[in-house]
């Protein structure tokens, strides 16, 4: 299995043991009489066995992907640039206040095509990180 196959798998993994509990927490407590349509106490063994599996395939992808977590965290760091830059206030000159009252002139140190010149440069910096652990997830076998 290789790191792309076994994220699928951990995120497959996560939805059944969710679904899991969903059922524990429905069908525990029911009106007197009525059929029981799941068993609570299998269904929480079941999530039991899954967590289990997750924390091994968990491992193994950790492990696996050791080498790369530099890009891994460069990645992220860069996405969370992008983040904040798209935040930055860049109206400038003659504004007004909702319903045309108090009419203000701003002024900017960096304007919109300057924040948008940098997004743009990180973004293709992500797009190459993306692509080279795209490249890892598929070609890589889990440990």
């Amino acid at each position: 299995m290789n790191v792309s196959q076994a994220l699928k798998q951990k995120n497959r993994l996560a939805v059944e043991i969710k679904k899991q509990y969903e059922i524990a927490a429905k069908y525990n407590s029911q009106e007197e009489g009525n059929p029981r349509r799941y068993s609570v106490v299998a269904a929480l063994e079941k999530a039991q066995k899954l967590s289990e599996e997750l924390v091994t395939l968990k491992t193994r992808i950790h492990l696996t992907n050791a080498p790369i977590y530099a890009k891994i965290f460069e990645m992220a760091e860069l996405k969370g640039r992008v983040k904040q830059l798209k935040r930055i206030p860049t109206d400038e000159g003659k504004t007004t206040e909702r319903y045309g009252s108090a009419i203000s002139i701003k002024d900017v140190e960096i304007n919109i095509a300057q924040v948008d010149g940098m997004v743009t440069k990180l973004e293709t910096k992500i797009e190459k990180i993306q692509g080279e652990l795209d490249y890892h997830n598929a070609t890589t076998e889990l440990i």
